[in-house]
């Protein structure tokens, strides 16, 4: 089968084509026909060497898929054959590979797609979906004003239909120019602020009545960090969710104490268990094909052109979900 590997750390060209054995599926294992893989900017990252882990080479990228099983291994339901899947990677014994042709999995971790549901909306809702849905169980939006940044992202675009969906009383979304901000006012933010403006924290805090955002998901980390502390309201929570990223020193920390302000630290992983994975993948899933939860996708490639989809992902010119379609 085909599959994408990179041999060197690098920019988008040291992702390559290589042909490799088609996995079996072992006992307790499906093997599942990729239709559909997700790009994550975090893999644009590991393929770099600037994520806060480094893979060992080579690597073979891609932690979720959707597609069809084809065959099951020893003491798994026959039923499942033929079944269309998400199939998520990374909460599994083999979290990598998914940019390929065909992947196993065990077959306690698959769930079924509604006939509704497309793949590509799939593996949208996986490491996006759970994010955003986790970020808002962790951090309640009911009530009370939020910022979203990178508000046109994967986790952006579902992170606001949550929050309004919750009763937020104030989506605040920043994103990088007209057709972005258009974009995330049709999802439902109250307002959109062009991040490519220089005066956009001035904006923000219009846009807040003065007082700042009682929460801030801060999923971009570095130093806009700092930027989305001196937008937090006092007694706010700045929930931070760009692992690797972090850049705020102690005496801002020491700072937000003054301000009765807390520092919410998330990672998904942590907060999956088989069971809860599950139906967090079930709930979203329903919102989707139900129509409640619109799943945006900004570019569709072939596996051949995984490069082509890092670069998009690289430069901030996607808008929603980058997909591969093998």
């Amino acid at each position: 089968m085909k599959a994408i590997q990179f041999n060197r750390f690098g920019g988008p060209e040291v992702l390559e084509v290589v042909d490799v054995p088609t996995p079996a599926a072992q006992a307790g294992e499906v093997l599942v026909k990729v239709e559909a893989a997700g790009i994550n900017f975090f893999e644009v990252l590991m393929r770099a060497d600037r994520y806060a882990v480094t893979p060992a080479l080579p690597a073979f990228p891609g932690v979720e898929v959707a597609g069809t099983v084809e065959a099951v291994g020893e003491g798994v339901d026959p039923s499942l054959f033929g079944r269309r899947v998400a199939a998520p990677l990374f909460v599994s014994a083999r979290p990598f590979g998914g940019y390929a042709d065909h992947v196993t999995i065990d077959a306690g971790l698959v769930v079924p797609l509604p006939d509704a549901l497309l793949f590509e909306a799939a593996v949208a809702l996986m490491v996006q979906g759970l994010t955003a849905l986790h970020l808002t169980r962790q951090s309640p939006p009911a009530g009370r004003t939020v910022l979203v940044p990178a508000a046109a992202g994967g986790v952006g675009s579902l992170l606001i239909q949550l929050a309004k969906g919750q009763g937020a009383r104030r989506v605040v979304a920043l994103a990088g120019g007209a057709a972005k901000r258009d974009f995330v006012l049709a999802l439902g933010a109250d307002v959109a602020i062009d991040s490519s403006a220089a005066d956009w924290p001035t904006r923000i805090r219009e846009a807040s009545d003065g007082l700042g955002a009682e929460i801030v998901y801060d999923t971009v980390g570095g130093a806009l960090s700092r930027a989305f502390l001196d937008l937090l309201s006092p007694g706010g929570e700045l929930v931070f969710a760009a692992l690797g990223r972090f850049q705020l020193p102690a005496s801002d920390l020491e700072a937000m104490i003054g301000r009765n302000q807390a520092l919410r630290g998330f990672a998904l992983l942590p907060l999956l268990s088989a069971d809860s994975l599950r139906a967090g993948l079930g709930e979203l899933f329903e919102l989707a094909s139900s129509g409640r939860l619109k799943v945006a996708i900004g570019g569709r490639f072939q596996l051949h052109q995984a490069g082509e989809a890092h670069r998009l992902l690289e430069e901030r010119r996607a808008t929603g979900k980058v997909v591969l379609l093998p």
